[in-house]
């Protein structure tokens, strides 16, 4: 089972461990096990916040800024879900991301 890790900006929120904590409890009802959220340093995307990154550790990864990590969570659970399911974690299709396509920052490769 892939594990992806999702980096919430710390600084990007008045209540870190609030947000976190309600990301981390809808990730876990749509995949059990497979979702970490992490608060993060900085992600230099202070412009347009709340940023989040996810990652893998045989995959792309991707930045997303301008996101509500409460008011996106079916996004960010549909963008997981995406993921996971992408080879090499490489997302081709966007659509099922919802809104969270309109956030992507950066993409890295693998």
């Amino acid at each position: 089972m892939t594990q992806l890790l999702l980096h919430l900006c710390k600084d990007c929120l008045e209540a870190p461990g609030d947000a976190q904590a309600a990301l981390q409890n809808a990730v876990e009802k749509g995949m059990p096990g497979q979702v970490t959220v992490r608060l993060s340093a900085c992600l230099e995307r202070c412009d347009t916040p709340v940023a989040l990154a996810m990652q893998r550790e045989s995959g792309a990864g991707y930045v997303f800024s301008g996101v509500d990590p409460v008011a996106d969570q079916d996004d960010i659970v549909a963008t997981c879900q995406t993921y996971l399911e992408s080879p090499a974690g490489w997302i081709e299709d966007a659509r099922p991301c919802g809104r969270l396509r309109f956030c992507l920052a950066a993409r890295l490769p693998a």
